[in-house]
């Protein structure tokens, strides 16, 4: 009786010595196994036996992560001091480098972006700086890229999220651009009077070489006036008719010197 309460008891500590022993590792994840502190194993998703006291599990979540890289002061090519931001995503490609090689590979990720993002800042003007985002952040993707390639990171991408100007430079780039919208509206009212002078020269050459035209034009306006309801009578004569009374004129004019 004695020894099988033994072997009871026995078992049931067996029992529950191994379920303390089993870890589960998601399907997203990756273990990182430690026999007495060395590094024996990568564990794959699933249940793993791991031995209390001699073993150590450490899970790295391997699903693609977005850093947000806070608000960083930097001086452009030209001199010009801005304030900007990004977004890192990278995921984790080897597990055990990024908990070997590496003490917080997110923080470290974390600096390592906003010292580049400085720096790539740093070889640009301003207006490459808000005409190229796309390139400069793919710049800064390849040398963060490389840099976590020993840690077993996987860089993504990298977005440049705001470009923050002082306020003082806004407000001359809001004149600038006023300045030049003007400078177009000016051209461009400029160009619609040069077509309207062609169009009424040429509608004016049209008229006076067609017999009559004019004196319809003037019949045309006439009835333009009459619709209206004002009191204001409008009496218009022919250009031929003063044309005639002038060369009356003339006719008297050289009889009298004769």
């Amino acid at each position: 009786m004695y020894t099988a309460d033994i072997l009871i008891y026995a078992g049931i500590a067996i029992v529950v010595l191994i379920l303390s022993s089993i870890r589960e590792i998601k399907q997203y994840e990756r273990g990182v196994r430690f026999t007495f502190g060395k590094f024996s194993a990568l564990c794959q998703p699933g249940w793993r036996i791991v031995i209390p006291v001699f073993q150590k599990l450490t899970k790295v979540d391997i699903r693609v992560k977005a850093v947000d890289v806070p608000d960083q002061e930097a001086i452009t090519e030209d001199n010009i001091s801005v304030t900007i931001n990004a977004v890192i995503y990278y995921k984790v490609s080897d597990a055990a480098k990024a908990i070997l090689e590496v003490e917080n590979f997110y923080y470290a990720i974390s600096q390592l972006a906003q010292t580049t993002m400085r720096n790539a800042v740093g070889e640009v003007t301003l207006d490459m700086l808000l005409k190229k985002r796309e390139e400069i952040a793919e710049k800064i993707q390849t040398i963060v890229d490389k840099a976590t390639d020993p840690w077993g990171i996987k860089v993504e991408a990298v977005e440049l999220k705001d470009v923050v100007l002082p306020d003082n430079l806004k407000r001359t780039m809001a004149k600038v651009a006023e300045a030049d919208r003007e400078k177009k509206a000016v051209i461009v009212k400029a160009e619609g009077e040069v077509i309207a002078s062609d169009n009424l020269a040429k509608a004016a050459k049209t008229l006076a070489e067609a017999p009559g035209a004019l004196h319809l034009r003037t019949l045309q306006s006439v009835n333009d006036l009459s619709s209206d309801q004002s009191n204001t009578t409008v009496w218009m004569m022919p250009l031929e008719v003063l044309r005639s009374i002038e060369k009356v004129g003339d006719y008297f004019e050289k009889k009298l010197k004769e």
